[in-house]
């Protein structure tokens, strides 16, 4: 069952058709913060978490001309943002621009753009892609109302809901199959696309509606499993003549490109396209990507739409207000998941079942004279079955590390490369799984590391990757880099 959710969301923007619509030029904001033209110096490295070397920092402001001052992650605690102030363009919410005032623009997100997207709609069955973070403003103020309930309120004739990784809750483990159900809230049936028979399900759902909506918050991580779910929607729509509409968040992660790009030899249900591990994308302008490019596997164009929004660049530092998933549950554990999620593919414990998931990692066998730093896994909602479970692990605290830190360190690993000496070297086999590759996205980082190569090393062998990909992507931005 799905019990009712909480609200949430902003304001919101222009619309943007890709496809075999016409395009409709839109003003996005310029990469000022609105009160200054300047960029931010770099700020102060913080110290070095349990002898990990990590680099300086840089800031994320690329607005104002004061040192970024850098804001606390919301809560682990029910992932409550610490306020809707921060989420605007170009500064953290203490930081004020040269001219003296407050950068207080908030981000507008495509979902409250009723006056744009309800003509799209009027008279046709439609479905809806979400879960848990598909908030928008209502009566009880923000991230009070889910974008459903808004729908129906408007009188769209909704007919299903579909459903991704983690279900439409949000609470299901990674990689846990998730059933088709029925929402109390609404009545409306919960087509899981994460489940055993996913294909189907989406085949016979889509056939019920003329158009499918997407809204959902999304990492921007090519490993993160939202936009795989949406490239299959677009493709199902394109082959049945659906229309796709894209209502578009920020990307937490869009301030810069990192990675290699995807082999598409290890397509996987953890990569779906030739892209960089961060991609710097927002799903609008992934979705615009991969119909321009061909990437949908019927080699079709869905009829896509794009609501974009506003007072949002790629530099724009947005909190967000609940968590993606049950494990990523601070900024810093999304801004961090670019340099520890490989330890996925490792018997090496990055958290999961502990109050800092994404945040620690740790093996039992890590000799505790050098890795003082101590915890347990437990089972827990959202990390049923975790690696080393109920097993005491010594290892790193990256809790303390700032924002801006993990940022400026991007695809870094330099944590994988200190837990591969730290257990002596095994073979390779010993400690990678083949779900390594799928993560990485190439065939050849394993060998790098037991040859002995720096992360700093490995991390330049896809600097052209970067820059490839850097202008593949520049036609189908809709906001500043």
């Amino acid at each position: 069952m799905v019990r009712k959710i909480h609200r949430f969301a902003l304001a919101a923007a222009l619309a943007v058709s890709l496809g075999s619509s016409s395009i409709v030029e839109a003003q996005f904001p310029k990469k000022s913060c609105g009160g200054c033209s300047k960029e931010a110096p770099a700020a102060k490295a913080p110290a070095q978490a349990q002898g990990v070397k990590v680099p300086a920092a840089k800031s994320a402001c690329g607005g104002c001309s004061k040192e970024a001052t850098a804001a606390k992650s919301p809560a682990v605690e029910n992932r409550r943002s610490t306020g809707s102030a921060a989420n605007h363009q170009g500064c953290s919410s203490a930081t004020q621009c040269s001219s003296g005032t407050q950068c207080t623009k908030e981000v507008a997100v495509g979902a409250e753009r009723s006056d744009v997207y309800l003509p799209w709609l009027a008279g046709k069955k439609v479905g809806l892609y979400s879960n848990h973070t598909g908030l928008v403003s209502g009566p009880k103020g923000p991230y009070s109302r889910h974008t459903v309930d808004k729908l129906r309120e408007e009188g769209v004739n909704m007919k299903v809901i579909f459903s991704p990784e983690h279900g439409f809750r949000g609470t299901a483990d990674a990689g846990e199959h998730v059933a088709t159900s029925i929402d109390p809230e609404t009545g409306l049936t919960v087509a899981s696309l994460y489940g055993s028979d996913r294909k189907n399900t989406l085949n016979q759902w889509i056939d019920s509606v003329e158009t499918v909506i997407v809204d959902i918050q999304d990492v921007g991580l090519r490993y993160y499993t939202y936009y795989c779910t949406m490239l299959e929607i677009m493709d199902a729509a394109a082959q049945k003549g659906k229309e796709v509409i894209i209502f578009d968040r920020p990307n937490p992660n869009g301030m810069y490109v990192d990675g290699p790009i995807l082999d598409m030899t290890y397509e996987s249900g953890v990569g779906r396209a030739p892209i960089t591990v961060v991609h710097g994308l927002t799903l609008g302008e992934l979705a615009r990507m991969a119909n321009g490019e061909g990437w949908l596997k019927s080699g079709k164009k869905a009829d896509l739409k794009v609501v974009p929004m506003e007072n949002y660049t790629h530099q724009t530092r947005y909190k967000l207000p609940v968590a993606p998933s049950p494990n990523l549950r601070t900024m810093l554990s999304i801004y961090l998941y670019p340099a520890v999620c490989y330890f996925e593919a490792t018997k090496v414990s990055l958290g999961r079942g502990t109050d800092k998931p994404f945040e620690i990692y740790g093996h039992p066998d890590f000799d505790p004279a050098k890795y003082p730093f101590s915890f347990t896994p437990r089972s827990v909602d959202g990390a049923k079955n975790p690696p080393q479970l109920d097993q005491l692990c010594h290892g790193v605290d990256l809790s303390g590390m700032t924002e801006e830190q993990a940022i400026a360190n991007g695809v870094d690993l330099t944590y994988l490369i200190d837990s591969y000496n730290a257990l002596g070297k095994p073979e390779m086999d010993q400690f990678f799984r083949k779900f390594f590759e799928l993560l990485i996205g190439r065939g050849d980082i394993r060998d790098m590391i037991k040859e002995g190569k720096s992360a700093a090393e490995i991390k330049a062998t896809w600097a052209g990757d970067v820059e490839k990909f850097k202008k593949q992507r520049k036609p189908y931005l809709l906001y500043a880099e």
